[in-house]
């Protein structure tokens, strides 16, 4: 047998944009960036939201479990993308590779459950206002935290065991920032149409599934805050569900793109372009929109920012 076939990869090399030198500058402060401020914008909301008791409700639990997913999500690529912009050797090794894919699948897929009950949260709020303490108690959106955790890990065990399974026959150059399912199908040297197939599936039951879902509630909370008399209770309505809707549109719309189009070479660079927006300006983002469009977020944060003040004098 041939020895490239035998031999154990032990590390693999992230291609990223270096047949492009001239943008590896632009790309680490960009990156840098928008790590840092993912970093506090997402620890401020957790902060916030665990010492603020007005906050302590079910949309802002579920926020927390978002910021947590962020940090996680960007902390397990980000640092290493930069490593590899300054350095000569851009690698990784094989288990750092497996890390990545598995921590990066599992939050993922998390992240696609999630938002979609948090519309699930904001459309009993709107439509069944009377009954939202009833219906949002606390065991209820704990089970469905707790389930979105699961479920996305478990999906990352599937498809991260289907996909280091593949043959590579030597192929250790991944043509994109980080390890992930669809670069790394491209190195395999077997016919991967069934792992294709089975990404395809998953891709319907974390993406297609919760957007349905969370374009039906949208559709529901719309027609209820349209028949609300009062036009500030209106436009808090909105406000609240425009930030939502504002993220869903960011993170599924690019990721479908990502995981749920036939593999094209012409799209190649245009793919790493993509996911750059659901691995790290979706995260960045988030903290933003939920600060900037959320009174009660903004509140909290001045008040917290106010005792900091006060300790400190």
């Amino acid at each position: 047998m041939n020895k490239v076939n035998e031999s154990i990869l032990w590390e693999f090399i992230l291609l990223g944009f270096s047949d492009r030198p001239w943008l590896e500058l632009p790309l680490f402060v960009v990156f840098l960036v928008s790590y840092i401020l993912t970093i506090l914008g997402n620890l401020a909301i957790i902060l916030v939201s665990r010492l603020d008791s007005k906050l302590h409700t079910p949309m802002y639990f579920f926020l927390t479990n978002l910021s947590l997913l962020d940090l996680c999500y960007t902390t397990s690529t980000v640092p290493q993308m930069l490593i590899n912009i300054c350095s000569t050797r851009k690698v990784i090794s094989y288990g750092g590779c497996v890390a990545q894919l598995f921590i990066f699948l599992a939050l993922g897929s998390t992240e696609c459950l999630l938002l979609a009950v948090m519309s699930f949260d904001r459309f009993v709020a709107i439509c069944r206002p009377l009954h939202y303490s009833i219906i949002m108690h606390q065991r209820l959106y704990l089970q469905l935290a707790a389930a979105s955790w699961i479920s996305g890990f478990s999906n990352s065990v599937l498809q991260s065991t289907l996909t280091l399974q593949m043959p590579l026959c030597g192929h250790k150059e991944v043509d994109h920032f980080f390890c992930e399912v669809p670069a790394l199908l491209k190195l395999s040297c077997v016919d991967t149409t069934v792992n294709e197939a089975e990404l395809f599936f998953i891709s319907v039951l974390f993406l297609l599934i919760p957007l349905t879902l969370i374009l039906i509630s949208y559709a529901f909370i719309a027609q209820a805050v349209l028949q609300i008399q009062s036009a500030e209770g209106r436009r808090k309505a909105f406000g609240t569900c425009g930030s939502h809707l504002i993220v869903v549109s960011l993170f599924y719309g690019t990721a479908i793109y990502m995981y749920m189009q036939p593999p094209s070479p012409a799209s190649k660079d245009r793919g790493k372009m993509v996911s750059l927006f659901y691995g790290i300006l979706t995260p960045m983002l988030n903290p933003l929109i939920y600060t900037l469009r959320n009174k009660d977020v903004k509140g909290a944060f001045k008040g917290l920012v106010a005792r900091v003040f006060l300790i400190k004098k």
